[in-house]
């Protein structure tokens, strides 16, 4: 990433980063060894990438914001005792950010319901940051699921 983009990342996302409630998302596992907050900031990272190298000039808050929220359904899910995780976490994920974080937009709600898709059908990107959370999320989800086990 070239310097200046990295500048805007970090003050983008210090305070998501500094948020304690973010902060939460290191009690959970995610992938292999991963926590779920390390997952995140991944994909924010791999999101903000994307968006810069294809020039999508995406509304670049909204899509950090999404990003470091798409998982923010705040359970173990290899211990879950509830719905199916997949399909299911996007829903848990939206309602605990609506009531954690008030003012999310439009577009930010609907990168954290559609990043699972095309697994979740119906819940289907509508904005280019949402897209780019869902293919980043996968990358990283890849590469931490075979790459980094335990």
């Amino acid at each position: 990433m070239k310097p200046k983009d990295e500048v805007l990342f970090h003050t983008i996302t210090k305070k998501l980063r500094d948020d304690e409630k973010i902060k939460r998302m290191n009690e959970y596992m995610q992938h292999g060894r991963v926590s779920t907050f390390e997952h995140v900031e991944r994909v924010a990272r791999t999101a903000f990438r994307i968006d810069k190298f294809f020039h999508f000039k995406s509304k670049e808050k909204e899509l950090l914001r999404g990003a470091y929220l798409h998982d923010y359904f705040l359970y173990d899910w290899h211990h879950h005792d509830g719905p199916l995780h997949g399909p299911y976490h996007p829903k848990a994920a939206l309602k605990n950010a609506l009531k954690d974080f008030k003012d999310l937009t439009e577009r930010e709600k609907n990168i954290i319901e559609s990043h699972m898709w095309p697994l979740n059908i119906t819940r289907i990107p509508r904005c280019r940051e949402a897209v780019i959370v869902c293919v980043a999320d996968k990358i990283v989800s890849i590469k931490e699921t075979l790459f980094m086990r335990r």
